[in-house]
């Protein structure tokens, strides 16, 4: 049912949003009174703000066991929307963290509200179930990211990067708002949940639900990187700040995942058929066309920038399977891929801040000069190649069981191929900083309280969803309850 009459725990569905807003109000009043030596403390203030949102949201806002629509039907309160958005706070929280020490904006009080704002849209993505509102979110989320991308104006490489974002961003979106408005002309309706039963129905051509279809897929695709879609994020990862970059890879990716589960499966059971040949291909290409070209690089962003496509791609396994195993291991993956991401990109970080670089060979002999930082490198490398027992093994292991359950065999062992070409080049990556000697004149690499906070909890989280994933499981588990 939509509820229409005011009824006061209709706060509580979108409480994480609200004290989003309040957070990001707060941010930017100590940003006009604190005096600029003491504005480090504005991403403290982010980080510790956004996990009291995560604690008061776990208190307050946990979802009914029976999923409702809320606010006029724009809003759906369910699980699936909760972990989501509790994964997005997360990855908010520890990019704040990280961004602290950079000079060039660790003590802008507006990169930590543009932030904020994007994880605001991100997590209204997460639980939209209207088109309007789920339009209204993505934009939210991507205008400031295309700000974030180019915020350092007198950089070349970054100034490109937030043009490209913003021009490539803007296309894919008018197309997938063609497509939303082609459901509402056929439907009648901007619910998704109602467009479902007048497709389910048979009141829409099949040839104007495919269109349709394509059309939004595009811009779902372009959110996710997926191939053909994926030629802004090389570029993008390149030249935006590295933290930004980690945020970008992340939180976005996940937000983007959450929408493209949720309208398939939800908008468009009646051609699941059509839908999952069309996804599979999409996933062939995009894990390995990722793979194949990260094979080739010599900067570490653009290299995981390809590993962040691949991955993709093998999210897609989770999203192909339709079923309820498969949603499980799409969100699982997620959890798993956003802190190994993270951590990855906290390290490149940290080193191309130290060393002005982010080529590869800028990362020979590491493990003399900051022997913890090479073993976060080592255990987010081996993660993201899926070694046990670390996250990534685990959620590569869930996505390809939910192929095989779901008889599509030979998709879980193209994603097996691909994890093994994967594999070559993480542990080049490892060879440089392990087996290299370090160059004869080196700065010491040293990291700071709020990025030694960040790389710990991340690297407990990696192994802790490698060996004990348990309560992992069991929120993705809840999560994709939500959508069957």
């Amino acid at each position: 049912m939509i509820a229409v009459n005011f009824d006061p725990s209709m706060f509580l569905a979108i409480l994480p949003e609200i004290l989003l807003v309040v957070l990001a109000g707060l941010v930017l009043v100590l940003d006009l009174f604190l005096p600029q030596e003491r504005k480090g403390s504005l991403g403290w203030v982010t980080a510790s703000g956004l996990f009291f949102i995560m604690a008061l949201s776990l208190i307050f806002a946990r979802p009914p066991a029976e999923p409702r629509l809320v606010w006029g039907g724009m809003v759906r309160q369910d699980s699936f929307g909760f972990v989501f958005t509790m994964l997005l706070l997360f990855g908010a929280a520890i990019s704040s963290l990280m961004s602290i020490d950079y000079e060039k904006f660790g003590k802008r009080g507006e990169y930590y509200v543009l932030m904020l704002v994007s994880t605001l849209g991100m997590c209204f993505m997460a639980s939209s179930s209207d088109l309007i509102m789920l339009y209204l979110a993505i934009e939210t989320t991507s205008i400031p990211l295309y700000i974030l991308a180019g915020l350092l104006i007198r950089d070349d490489k970054s100034t490109e990067a937030g043009f490209k974002y913003l021009l490539f961003g803007a296309m894919t979106s008018a197309i997938m708002l063609y497509g939303f408005s082609l459901l509402y002309g056929f439907s009648g309706t901007t619910n998704m949940y109602l467009i479902a039963e007048g497709v389910s129905a048979g009141h829409l051509s099949l040839a104007a639900v495919i269109g349709s279809l394509m059309l939004v897929l595009i811009g779902f695709g372009f959110k996710v990187s997926a191939v053909p879609l994926h030629f802004w994020a090389p570029d993008v990862y390149e030249g935006a700040p590295t933290p930004v970059t980690g945020f970008l890879s992340t939180a976005s990716k996940a937000a983007g995942f959450a929408v493209l589960v949720r309208f398939l499966l939800v908008v468009f059971p009646a051609v699941t058929p059509e839908w999952r040949a069309i996804v599979a291909a999409l996933s062939v290409a995009t894990m390995t066309l990722g793979n194949l070209l990260a094979l080739v690089q010599t900067n570490i962003k653009r290299m995981l920038a390809y590993s962040s496509i691949a991955h993709a791609g093998y999210m897609m396994i989770g999203v192909v399977a339709v079923t309820q195993l498969g949603a499980t291991s799409v969100v699982f993956y997620l959890i798993a891929y956003l802190m190994t991401n993270l951590a990855a990109f906290g390290v490149v970080a940290v080193i191309g801040r130290v060393t002005g670089s982010d080529e590869m060979t800028a990362y020979y002999g590491l493990s003399r000069r900051a022997p913890g930082l090479s073993l976060i490198l080592m255990v987010s490398f081996l993660s993201l190649a899926g070694m046990p027992p670390l996250g990534g093994f685990a959620a590569k292991f869930f996505v390809f069981a939910a192929a095989v359950n779901s008889q599509m065999i030979w998709l879980a062992i193209v994603g097996v191929l691909n994890s093994i070409i994967g594999l070559y080049y993480y542990l080049t990556v490892l060879k440089y900083v392990y087996l290299y000697p370090p160059p004869e004149e080196v700065e010491a690499v040293s990291i700071s309280r709020s990025y030694a906070l960040a790389l710990g909890v991340l690297v407990v989280g990696i192994i802790l969803i490698g060996t004990i994933f348990g309560p992992w499981v069991s929120w993705a588990t809840a999560a994709a309850k939500a959508l069957f």
